[in-house]
């Protein structure tokens, strides 16, 4: 499939998502705590970011919502049913969700602010309105600062009767300890590649094998991760990336001029993004194996990643890690200075050359 034309996705957001897919066991733990009698009022869900712990979190405040209907160890609710239908839409009167707000500009906030707490206490002030139960979903609780975190941990320390507060975290180490330890944590793993094949070939049924097979160790066991690569054309991205480092420390520079100018219009800064992504991603990827003294047994992802890393053989790794630790700072400076995507790309391919130039 041309990089121009990424496949359609279909996967729906976390709170529409009927499937569960990887993650059994968790499912398992969450609906023995209900039968116990004994369930914890408030449970972090944690691991990698994209691997379905949104997805998990609303699927048990589906089942919680219902009073335990079905009483599947899998917690599953058929999209018809009415609970699953008001969650999905953002009616339920018993469910609310703290996440990031439009700030004054009607733009997405960069954290959870105090107001967006605010506003799930005044929720929890009152009665339930179905006289079951009441949840909260947290959605990523490392996105609070010090305000909102101190205010939901308010909440935590002294919980309302048959309440349950789900919160999900990319990152569980920067919550406050004192909120951690107010949560049972269920920590899930990224999918088995296996199980991700199997979702992107669901998804996108006209991908072909290869690229499943790419996007799929891309990605690392995410299905979220997945998700965005298939749409930026990512395993097209990456064979241009490896092929251009496979030229270092000449640097072909037609190649790099086209994939540059592939960053100009709308898109430009989320193909950035993307190539950002790939770039560290391989880099990281390299300088590990040749820690391991593995670079050239290393499998492949694509052709030609073997010999993109020949260059960090027998290397000072300590300076590789500085030039990933440098790309890294200047992808992020991009980010946030919007800086022109092109001459970021340009500048990240210069400073490898350079890189690998000291080497040769």
């Amino acid at each position: 499939m041309a990089e121009s034309e990424p496949p359609a996705f279909a996967w729906p957001p976390p709170r529409e998502n009927p499937h569960l897919v990887g993650h059994e066991a968790a499912a398992a733990t969450l609906t023995a705590a209900w039968r116990s009698g004994r369930l914890a009022h408030a449970w972090l869900i944690a691991g990698p970011r994209g691997i379905g712990k949104a997805t998990l979190a609303y699927r048990f405040a589906r089942f919680a919502l219902s009073g335990g209907e079905g009483g599947a160890d899998d917690l599953a609710m058929p999209p018809d049913h009415p609970v699953f239908r008001r969650v999905a839409a953002g009616g339920h009167s018993d469910l609310a969700v703290i996440e990031r707000g439009l700030g004054e500009r009607g733009r997405l906030r960069a954290e959870i602010v105090v107001d967006d707490v605010r506003a799930a206490n005044a929720f929890l002030s009152l009665t339930a309105g179905e006289g079951g139960w009441r949840v909260v979903v947290v959605d990523a609780a490392e996105e609070m600062n010090r305000n909102a975190a101190n205010a939901l941990l308010k909440r935590l320390e002294e919980p309302p009767g048959r309440v349950l507060f789900l919160l999900v975290s990319h990152a569980p180490s920067r919550l406050p300890a004192t909120l951690r330890s107010r949560c049972r944590v269920l920590t899930l793993a990224p999918l088995p590649a296996p199980a991700l094949e199997g979702l992107l070939a669901e998804a996108m049924p006209g991908l072909a094998a290869d690229e499943r097979r790419v996007l799929g160790l891309l990605a690392e066991g995410s299905p979220g991760r997945a998700a965005a690569l298939a749409e930026q054309g990512g395993a097209a991205l990456y064979r241009r990336v490896i092929g251009l480092v496979g030229t270092l420390p000449a640097l072909d520079a037609k190649p790099l001029h086209q994939l540059a100018d592939g960053l100009a219009g709308r898109d430009g800064v989320d193909r950035l993004r993307t190539l950002a992504e790939l770039i560290l991603w391989w880099l990281g990827r390299s300088i590990r194996a040749a820690a391991r003294g593995e670079l050239g047994t290393m499998a492949e992802v694509v052709p030609g990643e073997r010999a993109s890393a020949a260059m960090l053989d027998g290397a000072a790794l300590d300076r590789w890690v500085g030039v990933w630790e440098n790309l890294r700072r200047s992808f992020a400076d991009a980010d946030g200075l919007n800086l022109e995507p092109r001459q970021v790309l340009i500048g990240a391919f210069t400073t490898l050359q350079e890189a690998a130039r000291a080497r040769a």
